[in-house]
């Protein structure tokens, strides 16, 4: 079996894993008959290279970064895997060397390049949130499906044991029908608002490091100068790069309820923001926000109302909350008829329902969800293998990340309240806000 026909055959689910024969890659390293899978990662280092240490039981094949300075752990660790500075010639070179592809990058450019991988039949884990517009998003959701590719979302919390106790409580009626969502998070708070970097940036021309390659780092985006203020972290706080803290923070903190109630999208969304004028800071993000999203009734539950804190505005503290005890700072108060579950982020860990008299009253029901034994890394590569899908493959991740994409649009019509027409993926009561939905590539870039 030669190494398309592998791929081909586990994107089948009636097909189990088929041993690779030894072959020699292009660097020359030959790999013994075996089950591991040959690995390329774009992006190297921060997350991504956490991300790969996850998957470091595989054959790395293939390395891309722009930055030599943050790939340097990586290089050195995989002296074996070939470089590449563009991810469009490493995989044009590497294609037929290439089983999966680990996509790390900023946000920005998670689509141009989790779809040039899926276009040449690559199998792709792709960090959170899935994309920078929703219109990527719901193209990378295509192309996984009609390709049908084994994929997962970097929301590490869903593959958790904790996220299916959440649900089978919910589920359970421990909290009764729910009704309405308080979720949010207090983290990094300078990073998200760099509204008083606005001025540096704009006066700024500091030359670009030689061991960054600035154009392709910017990618799709419109041409801008460099600045050190944008990266190597900071890029999440500028709207050209990153989704601020509601796209950072959406798929691990509204994970829980979006799957355990089948939330699916919004009907409406009204951003309430602090310190921030749309058209003078639009290239950042508030220094507070709360964000009101409306879900219809779906199936046997009723409309759910979901607000989002972050940065000055904090999540609203529960009655039930005994005196010394805080609110969670990054997660939810979930709030039921019959009584409310405080959970953190990444999967809804340290759930409770609350008061903890609640909790210890409750009697927990029998365990009905299957159980990702081997977690969120381990999955994706197993399902490639055994030719099912993973946890959270694009599927699911494209619409749990349209949600905190669609925020993203209300921040920038702040005090505006959007009506929502999933199915024709516009706003229809806002015209200015649906150019918004779709990405403004430069020229030579393109889904």
């Amino acid at each position: 079996m030669n190494r398309q026909d592998f791929i081909k055959t586990t994107t089948a689910a009636a097909f189990g894993f088929q041993f690779i024969p030894r072959r020699v890659l292009g660097d020359g390293v030959s790999t013994p008959p075996s089950r591991k899978i040959h690995l390329a990662a774009i992006g190297c280092g921060g997350q991504a290279a956490g991300d790969l240490s996850n998957m470091a039981d595989e054959n790395i094949v293939a390395l891309c970064d722009v930055d030599e300075r943050r790939a340097a752990g990586m290089f050195n660790k995989y002296p074996q895997a070939k470089r590449f500075t563009d991810f469009r010639v490493m995989l044009e070179e590497m294609g037929d060397k290439i089983d999966a592809v680990l996509v790390g990058t900023p946000d920005h450019t998670h689509a141009v390049a989790a779809m040039a991988a899926m276009k040449h039949g690559k199998h792709v884990f792709c960090e959170k949130p899935l994309a920078h517009t929703v219109a990527e998003a719901r193209a990378m959701r295509k192309e996984a499906n009609d390709r049908k590719l084994i994929t997962q979302m970097g929301n590490q919390g869903h593959s958790s044991e904790t996220i299916r106790l959440f649900r089978e409580w919910i589920e359970d009626g421990a909290i009764g029908k729910v009704s309405e969502i308080h979720c949010g998070c207090d983290a990094f708070k300078d990073v998200y608002c760099q509204v008083g970097n606005l001025a540096k940036v704009r006066g700024e021309r500091p030359d670009v490091p030689k061991e960054l390659a600035w154009d392709l780092w910017l990618g799709p985006t419109k041409e801008r100068p460099y600045n050190p203020a944008y990266l190597p972290f900071n890029w999440r706080g500028w709207s050209q790069f990153g989704g601020g803290c509601i796209g950072d923070w959406v798929c691990h903190v509204v994970d829980p309820s979006f799957w355990a109630l089948d939330l699916d999208m919004p009907t409406s969304i009204l951003a309430e923001t602090e310190g921030y004028d749309p058209d003078k800071d639009f290239d950042t993000y508030p220094a507070g926000t709360k964000i009101t999203y409306e879900f219809p009734a779906k199936g046997q539950r009723g409309p759910v109302k979901m607000i989002w804190f972050d940065g000055k505005c904090s999540i609203p503290r529960p009655a039930e909350l005994p005196e010394g005890k805080n609110v969670v700072g990054t997660g939810a108060v979930v709030i039921g008829d019959k009584g409310k579950i405080m959970h953190g982020s990444h999967g809804a860990g340290e759930v409770r329902l609350i008061p903890e008299a609640a909790m210890q009253a409750y009697k927990r029901p029998d365990k009905s969800l299957p159980r990702v034994k081997a977690g969120h890394y381990r999955d994706w590569l197993d399902a490639i293998r055994e030719g099912r899908q993973a946890s959270s493959p694009f599927d699911y991740g494209a619409r749990l990340s349209e949600v905190g994409l669609l925020g993203i649009v209300a921040i920038r019509m702040s005090g505006q309240k959007l009506i929502y027409d999933e199915k024709a993926m516009r706003f229809t009561n806002n015209e200015g806000a649906n150019k918004f939905l779709s990405p403004q590539f430069r020229n030579g870039w393109s889904l």
